[in-house]
């Protein structure tokens, strides 16, 4: 829930992560700078932008190990600041906003919003910022719209605008970040909006777990959890948080981008290895892309495929299409569930109907670009592509568990 709360921003993920992964023992490398074996070996992360990766080195000298692989995504559907974003509409000062993946777009109404992400100055320097409840998205009265309940629909362009301020008063968004910011000016952004309420335990037994963002922070806190707690093999144990899988992972910190293969190359190199070296471990090697599953909703059961329907608080799901939305194969799903069943961890499956098609993630990208062996699970959810959604607490936890026994 911490998590969570402390990144309302895959910039903000980031930052967060870094700094559990560094109070766990792990220090940073930079990209630009030049490796060799003493700068690989050991527990090491970098970061680009809204992205990370970071490493346990094996404890052998082998230049090129098998790779053991967890990855996730840092964002998530939401709105972006546009570039000339005050908007002043009948006494109103509303924000000019874009629409960033596939959000349910009910449910941004009448939420307290907030902004965060990165600004950068004239001079090229950036930070993060991050405001309180600062806007909101006001719903039409009923009184005006006496059939709304009988179908609402929203143009993304007309009613999704929010209201931030009432004629001119105080100062505009941009000289709000600037003074949130330091910096004497700021040139450019690319700022968040999130729903505000922190992160909530619900249920009886407080079994439930509701928050923004659990699609995909969830699979991120557990992969940052479980490689800080991990001991060194004869592997090398690796996560990856791309950023922009919510909108196709074609990016430089992508799925579809270079950063995770140039990383892997350059460790590779570092001790000692080749091009050949790495594609032979890669061969040898196997991913987990872990984000998050549809879990069987009460209200809509017809959605389901009853035989494959993950339920909440009874583990991750393992996910399959054969059309290659998801890039599990037979191989990998029985190692991952045999490594779960060692452990005493329960495993699910999910499968779509096959008239409702199913979604994608970074797994069949990660696959394609690494060739390496893939299989895609997540933790099932409620209200995924909500301003919130809902979740077990128990399933983190498991998710976490399987990466540890993965990589032991």
């Amino acid at each position: 829930m911490s998590l969570l709360d402390a990144s309302p921003s895959p910039f903000h993920a980031v930052a967060e992560c870094s700094a559990r992964l560094t109070a766990a023992g792990a220090s940073e490398l930079s990209l630009a700078d030049e490796w060799d074996s003493s700068s690989v070996d050991g527990f090491r992360f970098v970061r680009r932008d809204g992205a990370l990766i970071a490493w346990k080195a094996p404890t052998t000298p082998a230049p090129a190990p098998d790779i053991l692989l967890v990855g996730a995504h840092t964002d998530s559907p939401c709105f972006k600041l546009k570039p000339n974003p005050n908007v002043q509409h009948y006494g109103w000062h509303q924000l000019a906003v874009e629409v960033y993946g596939g959000i349910l777009n009910n449910s941004w109404l009448d939420r307290d919003l907030g902004l965060a992400g990165r600004v950068v100055s004239n001079a090229g320097k950036t930070t993060l910022v991050r405001t309180g409840a600062i806007a909101r998205i006001p719903q039409l009265a009923i009184h005006l719209d006496r059939g709304v309940n009988d179908g609402l629909r929203l143009d993304p362009q007309t009613h999704l605008m929010p209201i931030w301020s009432v004629d001119q008063v105080g100062e505009s968004v941009v000289e709000h970040l600037q003074r949130l910011s330091g910096f004497d000016s700021i040139a450019w952004w690319d700022i968040s909006l999130f729903d505000t309420q922190p992160a909530a335990r619900l249920g009886s037994a407080r079994e439930l777990l509701a928050s923004g963002r659990l699609d995909n922070l969830v699979s991120c806190w557990a992969a940052v959890a479980a490689i800080s707690v991990t001991s060194h093999t004869d592997q090398l144990q690796l996560i990856v948080l791309n950023d922009h899988e919510e909108v196709g992972s074609a990016s430089t910190t992508g799925a579809g981008g270079p950063t995770l293969e140039q990383v892997l190359t350059r460790v590779v190199a570092a001790r000692g290895g080749s091009s050949a070296d790495l594609a032979r471990a890669l061969s040898r090697s196997m991913c987990i892309s872990a984000d998050n599953a549809h879990a069987l909703h009460p209200n809509y059961p017809d959605r389901h495929d009853h035989g494959h329907a993950p339920q909440i608080n009874k583990g991750p799901a393992i996910k399959l299409n054969v059309n290659q939305r998801y890039a599990t194969s037979s191989t990998t799903a029985q190692r991952y569930a045999a490594i779960c069943e060692r452990a005493g961890l329960p495993t699910q499956v999910f499968s779509s109907k096959n008239n409702i098609p199913c979604g994608s993630t970074i797994g069949p990208i990660t696959a394609t670009r690494l060739g390496i062996d893939t299989i895609d699970i997540g933790v099932p959810q409620l209200s995924m592509h909500s301003a919130r959604e809902l979740c077990g607490v128990d399933d983190p936890v498991t998710l976490a568990q399987s990466f540890v026994a993965f990589w032991s």
